[in-house]
């Protein structure tokens, strides 16, 4: 009779939750519609790219592979990422552990004394515990035994889980890439930008040397009387602005050499380089290959995919909490009120196995709400994919121009260099014949000066960019 009406209320069940099913709300299965282009502007359909290329070949001045190295082992940023990729390779224990069992071993003892008025009372004092012997007043209770609990997985909730672990801990590995390349790409814009102020510092110590000289050409002049006072400190003046920029140089060098420092993960110290050929040296040839081959180079791309999957994961496991869970559990062990009888079997041997099945029927208002704000996280996970590939096809666009503006603006800057180079020739005859004030020569020099450091900055541009489309189009982290 009992077996039967075991039977029938699990049917009850089972056909009540058949019918709460009914008002389970439906997936919505939401689409990406941002695609990449099929070709970059102005550039060729050709699947050759350079993020395929290792940073250790892409780079090749061997102090800044020297920086990089260091820095991948030391840089804190980098470290507490792999701390992250730890605790989500954790959550995949957990989750897998859920699957499983759970399995626990019990020992213990204790006295109890129940009322005489209750059912118990009433049976004990109704019962010998040995043959002509009383159940006591005070009965004492010793125990071993294992104790077993599981959860049936039958809506796949806890697969799901698992298997959103996973991808959230995919999309920890794809954000520790997305660090390195980061890293590596402000490693190198730094060091390149410590190269050109290395030979802006050189130009203004050469240009100081120069004014120095005028100077004492203007004091001579002026004791021959072919020269002014105001000439003579209009000259100074100029000595020493160009020598208060010399210090401003040698600050952000040594702002330059301690955030290399602090990527590296040491206290501030000299950074080696070599800046010999800086203007001579040609950036790196870059290959962008198609647009689409960013969704497979960029870490961010690859994360933002692997956190969608792992969202879209999360709304199956809350629509799983509408429908019932199966938990089993079951124990074996031994029982008796003294310890010596632990050991007559089978009578002290104790046994238990129980099913229940166990659903939502009235007031789900929170399953509810955890459902909508699953789907919702699902949509701000889309959201977010679709953005990161808007973004990464608008690096790749932006540097592409960059490089190309830069190389023809270099090209006109190195003009602009030898003709101001020659005017400083041409002005100091003119001075010296008295066809030109010392005015014209003061602002000839200073154009001249300003013109080789524009020319210094923009090849220092120049490679960065290149560093910068590298990192935009994945590479660096493999």
């Amino acid at each position: 009779m009992n077996n039967i009406k075991l039977y029938l209320t699990g049917l009850a069940v089972l056909a009540l939750t058949a019918l709460e099913s009914c008002k389970v709300p439906a997936i919505v299965n939401h689409q990406v519609t941002t695609a990449p282009p099929a070709a970059f502007e102005a550039e060729p359909a050709d699947t050759l790219n350079s993020a395929s290329v290792r940073w250790q070949d892409f780079f090749s001045d061997p102090y800044l592979l020297k920086l990089v190295d260091t820095a991948l082992v030391n840089n804190q940023e980098l470290l507490g990422t792999l701390q992250e990729i730890e605790i989500a390779r954790n959550d995949i224990r957990v989750k897998k552990g859920e699957l499983l069992p759970g399995v626990m071993a019990k020992a213990g003892s204790g006295v109890e004394k129940v009322g005489r008025y209750t059912s118990q009372g009433a049976g004990d004092a109704s019962t010998d515990i040995a043959p002509g012997k009383e159940v006591p007043d005070i009965l004492a209770d010793h125990e071993l035994g294992l104790y077993a609990t599981w959860e049936a997985d039958i809506w796949k909730k806890l697969r799901n889980g698992k298997e959103a672990a996973v991808d959230r801990y995919l999309a920890t590995v794809e954000g520790k890439n997305f660090v390195v390349t980061n890293l590596i790409a402000e490693i190198a814009d730094t060091y390149y930008e410590l190269l050109g102020l290395d030979n802006q510092l050189a130009i203004v110590k050469e240009s100081i040397q120069l004014q120095k000289n005028g100077l004492e050409i203007v004091k001579v002049q002026k004791e021959a009387a072919r020269a002014t006072e105001l000439a003579v400190k209009k000259f100074e003046a100029e000595v020493l602005n160009s020598q208060a920029r010399e210090y401003e140089i040698l600050q952000q060098i040594k702002e330059g050499e301690n955030k290399i420092n602090f990527l590296l993960g040491r206290n501030p110290q000299a950074v080696e380089r070599s800046s010999g050929g800086f203007l001579t040296a040609l950036p790196r040839q870059v290959s962008t290959g198609i647009p689409s081959q960013l969704l497979a180079n960029r870490p961010d791309i690859r994360q933002a995919e692997r956190a969608l999957a792992a969202a879209k994961l999360d709304v199956k496991i809350a629509r799983a909490a509408f429908y019932p869970s199966l938990d089993i559990s079951a124990s074996l062990g031994l029982q008796a009120f003294k310890p010596s009888y632990l050991a007559r079997l089978p009578e002290s041997v104790l046994f238990s196995l129980a099913g229940e099945l166990a659903g939502p029927l009235i007031n789900k208002n929170a399953i509810k709400a955890e459902f909508a704000s699953a789907d919702a996280r699902q949509q701000q996970a889309l959201y977010e994919y679709e953005r990161t590939i808007l973004n990464a096809v608008r690096e790749v666009s932006n540097e592409l121009s960059n490089i190309s503006n830069l190389e023809q603006k270099y090209q006109l800057k190195n003009g602009e260099v030898n003709a101001l180079a020659r005017s400083i020739t041409v002005s100091n005859e003119l001075y010296k014949a008295a066809r030109a004030d010392y005015l014209e020569v003061l602002m000839t020099q200073r154009d001249a000066l300003e013109s080789r450091l524009e020319l210094v900055e923009t090849r220092e541009q120049q490679f960065s960019a290149v560093t910068h489309i590298y990192r935009a189009l994945g590479g660096g982290w493999k």
